[in-house]
């Protein structure tokens, strides 16, 4: 069983950073693949990146390539998402989640076995 709990949420102004953070109570944190995920009012909760169990492999949407940075430290069970240049667009809750067994990254909210309770980025133009 694995346990997520997210935090780093919070109102910025566009073109300010965040940095959210995951963190994960368990055994298997070092084994499971990680991502983030988000989801804007009435929408459909979509994937933002991933990292694999390793930290030696990882996967963006378009939507945040060369603005955000999934990372990870295995040995704080902790995954962190650094958000630079944020736009408005960006104004979702955001969700962490858990892929256990040393699977790859999978952009399907399907794949994940556990998920946090999420953390609210809303961004001001």
């Amino acid at each position: 069983q694995v346990q997520l709990v997210e935090s780093g949420g919070g109102l910025v102004q566009a073109g300010d950073s965040l940095r959210l953070s995951c963190a994960a109570s368990g055994r298997t944190f070092s084994s499971n693949a990680m991502a983030w995920f988000c989801q804007a009012p009435g929408k459909e909760r979509v994937f933002v990146a991933g990292i694999n169990w390793s930290g030696s492999a990882t996967y963006y949407a378009d939507s945040v390539k060369g603005r955000f940075a999934i990372s990870r430290d295995n040995a704080k069970n902790t995954v962190y998402l650094q958000m630079n240049s944020l736009k408005p667009e960006d104004t979702a809750d955001y969700y962490c989640a858990a892929r256990g067994g040393y699977a790859i990254i999978s952009p399907n909210s399907g794949h994940y076995d556990y998920w946090g309770q999420g953390t609210q980025v809303t961004v001001s133009s």
